[in-house]
C-alpha cells in the first residue's frame, strides 16, 4: 500500500529530527501536520519547503506540556486533514545536573514533553486510526530509552517510560492493523549538537573533532553521527507494509552503543 496522500502528524517537528522526518515523509506523499517552538518565519519557510514536494503542510503549535492543546490539536489535524494516519512523537527538551540539583521544574517538564504528551496524542488520535481501520505510532525514543547516563535522570527515566508505552500500545492495538514502535537513535548530527560541539571544545579546551570522537561518539562504535535522514527513512519502513508485523517494539540506530 503506497502511503502517498496520507496524514502524518509530527510533534516537534520545526526543527532537527522532528523536521527531517517531515521532509522525508514528504518526499514520500504524505501530508504533514507540523508542531514546534520556533520563529515564526523560519516556521512557515519550513512549511513552504514541505509543500513544495506537492504535498499539504499545516502547522499547530500546542504546547506539549498543556493536555487540553495536545488533545484539540489532534481533532484539529484530523478535521483540517480528513484523517490522521501517522503518529510521530518526537518532542523533547533535556536538562543535565546530578539528581540532588535537578530542579523539580525541569524534571516536570521532561516528563510531560517527552513521556506525557505521547500518551495524549496516543490516546487522542487511535479512536481516528480505529476508525478508518489502519494506523502507524512511531514513538521517536533513544539509546537512553534502553541504557542510562548520569546526569540525566529526567530523560532517561522519560524515554523509558516511551519504550514501555510502545510495548503496551503494540499489545493493545495489534489486532486493529495500527503498530506502534519507537526508534532508538545514540547521537544524531542536528544544529543543535553542532553547537554543543563547537561549546564543548571551548569548555575543555580541545578540538572539535576531540569532542566528537572521545565525547559525543565515545560509546558509538562506528564512530558516526547518526543521520536525520536516517531516521526518517527507518520511520518510513515501520510504516510501511513490510512493517506490519513488528510491533511494540524498539528499533536501536546507536552505532552499536547499546550493544556493548
Amino acid at each position: 500500500m503506497s502511503l502517498k496522500g496520507k496524514t502524518a502528524l509530527i510533534t516537534g517537528s520545526t526543527s532537527g529530527i522532528g523536521l527531517g522526518i517531515a521532509q522525508g515523509f514528504a518526499d514520500e506523499g504524505i501530508n504533514i501536520v507540523m508542531n514546534g517552538f520556533g520563529d515564526k518565519d523560519e516556521i512557515a519557510k519550513s512549511c513552504a519547503e514541505i509543500e513544495s514536494k506537492g504535498v499539504q503542510c499545516i502547522y499547530n503549535g500546542a504546547d506539549m506540556t498543556k493536555p487540553d492543546e495536545i488533545t484539540s490539536m489532534i481533532h484539529d489535524a484530523a478535521k483540517e486533514m480528513g484523517s490522521i494516519d501517522i503518529l510521530v512523537n518526537n518532542a523533547g527538551i533535556q536538562h543535565v545536573a546530578p539528581v540532588e540539583e535537578f530542579p523539580p521544574e525541569k524534571w516536570d517538564a521532561i516528563i510531560a514533553i517527552i513521556l506525557s504528551s505521547s500518551f495524549h496524542t496516543i490516546r487522542t488520535a487511535v479512536p481516528y486510526m480505529k476508525r478508518q481501520g489502519w494506523g502507524r505510532i512511531v514513538n521517536n525514543a533513544s539509546a537512553h530509552a534502553l541504557a542510562a547516563s548520569p546526569y540525566k535522570a529526567g530523560y532517561v527515566a522519560a524515554k523509558h517510560g516511551v519504550a514501555g508505552l510502545t510495548k503496551v500500545i503494540g499489545l493493545e492495538l495489534a489486532e486493529d492493523n495500527i503498530t506502534c514502535n519507537a526508534i532508538c537513535p545514540g547521537y544524531v548530527k542536528t544544529p543543535l549538537v553542532d553547537g554543543q560541539i563547537a561549546d564543548t571544545a571551548k569548555a575543555r579546551g580541545i578540538t572539535e573533532e576531540e569532542v566528537v570522537r572521545d565525547v559525543l561518539l565515545k560509546a558509538q562504535w562506528t564512530k558516526k553521527f547518526v543521520t536525520t535522514d536516517q531516521i526518517a527513512q527507518i520511520a518510513l519502513f515501520l510504516c510501511s507494509d513490510a512493517a506490519e508485523n513488528i510491533t511494540g517494539t524498539t528499533i536501536s540506530v546507536d552505532g552499536g552503543w547499546t550493544a556493548a
